[in-house]
């Protein structure tokens, strides 16, 4: 199987049973709140979302691969622990750069909105 048609099931069953094999040992990890080396940690960062939020979704909606780059466009959306369950949101798109073995060794998530814009998504009662 390709990486693009495991990378789309990924996406379809996030956050449960990912296919880590896909990336390298030392694989580098970025978006707006970590930065980090290794698939240990990359495997406790998922661990920790799917144990502190609720009703996790990762919709892909766009997935491109040119040479050792994949770019994916996607929207991750959860329900917050706060007593009023605040649904929040954030789009954004992922670079994906693969090495000679053909491993992501590095994941570069790109957010379309600021910390602050999720931050206030927590607060808004509906």
């Amino acid at each position: 199987m390709d990486i693009i048609s495991i990378l789309k099931q990924d996406y379809q069953k996030f956050p449960a049973d990912q296919t880590y094999s896909i990336y390298a040992e030392n694989v580098y990890f970025e978006d707006p709140l970590n930065k980090f080396r290794g698939i240990n940690r990359y495997q406790k960062m998922i661990g920790f979302m799917s144990n502190w939020f609720n009703n996790i979704q990762l919709e892909l909606h766009d997935i491109s691969q040119s040479g050792n780059v994949i770019k994916t466009r996607w929207t991750l959306s959860w329900t917050a622990p706060a007593p009023w369950k605040p649904r929040m949101a954030i789009p954004g798109w992922s670079e994906l750069k693969l090495d000679t073995n053909g491993l992501i060794n590095s994941h570069i998530d790109y957010w379309d909105i600021s910390r602050l814009d999720v931050l206030k998504q927590l607060f808004q009662m509906k």
